[in-house]
């Protein structure tokens, strides 16, 4: 494979941000951390394996998605494909996305690894290269929807492309974390921003002011309305709890965090039958 594209240094701010800039940013971004992502958190993740947060919680123990064998199945933010290939060793016919270049290509290498094939397309959560009614499941492990602005865009997509009763299932940074700065030790404990201020956080590269990584926050009650307003019924809100023998840290996700305020929240969704 090729090597990736280094860090630039970046200055952090807070500031609305177009769907279009949130693309060009977080692309790229992802194209330089996927190296390091896959070799920090691959065995974590397992090449075949569907672990839906930092807890390390995983699909075999939560059932979000229900039964997935014989079913038409795609993954958004699909990253190096290890969800997707778990539900192909369950007898689903999973196809990943994923805006970055670099993570299908980790994709395409684990594949070659283990035999286990993900057919995958290069594409964005806002327009789904696919026809409506594809898929009986979409689902989303912390890969793509909060890097994306037009998120009402994103789920309308989700919704046309479920056949009639399909299913949804997504996880995401829970979003009372927002209200506190993203440290794994005793400083990420204390809340210093307001839980309703949706403005994006966005790394800008000090060199060129170019937007570098954006990531966008919604409350619990958007995502509710969000989902009812495509015509989704809502399942299940989970908030998974900190194993008490888990000790992995993972950028602000820990131990010390995790055992006192939740870290994730997973939501199953369907379409009316």
């Amino acid at each position: 494979m090729e090597e990736a594209v280094p860090y630039p240094p970046v200055r952090v701010e807070r500031r609305p941000v177009s769907e279009a800039e949130s693309r060009r940013a977080n692309g790229p971004d992802w194209d330089r951390y996927a190296d390091e992502y896959q070799a920090t958190h691959g065995v974590f993740l397992g090449d075949a394996g569907f672990v839906w947060g930092p807890e390390g919680h995983t699909e075999a123990e939560l059932r979000v998605l229900g039964e997935v064998a014989g079913k038409d199945v795609l993954e958004v933010g699909s990253g190096a494909g290890q969800c997707s290939r778990w539900v192909r060793t369950q007898g689903g016919r999973s196809t990943g996305l994923d805006l970055s270049h670099r993570q299908l290509q980790h994709s395409r290498r684990i594949d070659e690894e283990t035999g286990v094939v993900v057919p995958s397309v290069q594409a964005t959560a806002t327009h789904l290269p696919f026809r409506d009614d594809s898929f009986d499941v979409v689902f989303c492990s912390f890969g793509a929807l909060q890097f994306v602005s037009d998120i009402d865009v994103a789920v309308a997509e989700t919704a046309r492309v479920l056949r009639a009763g399909g299913r949804f299932a997504f996880s995401i940074t829970h979003p009372t974390r927002w209200m506190f700065p993203d440290d794994p030790g005793e400083g990420g404990l204390v809340a210093s921003q307001s839980y309703w201020d949706r403005t994006p956080y966005v790394e800008v590269d000090e060199a060129t002011g170019v937007v570098a990584y954006v990531e966008h926050h919604r409350t619990l009650g958007d995502w509710v309305a969000l989902l009812a307003g495509a015509g989704f019924r809502i399942t299940d809100l989970l908030e998974p709890q900190w194993p008490a023998d888990h000790d992995r840290v993972w950028g602000g996700w820990s131990r010390t965090r995790g055992l006192l305020t939740p870290g994730t929240a997973i939501f199953g969704a369907e379409l009316p039958g």
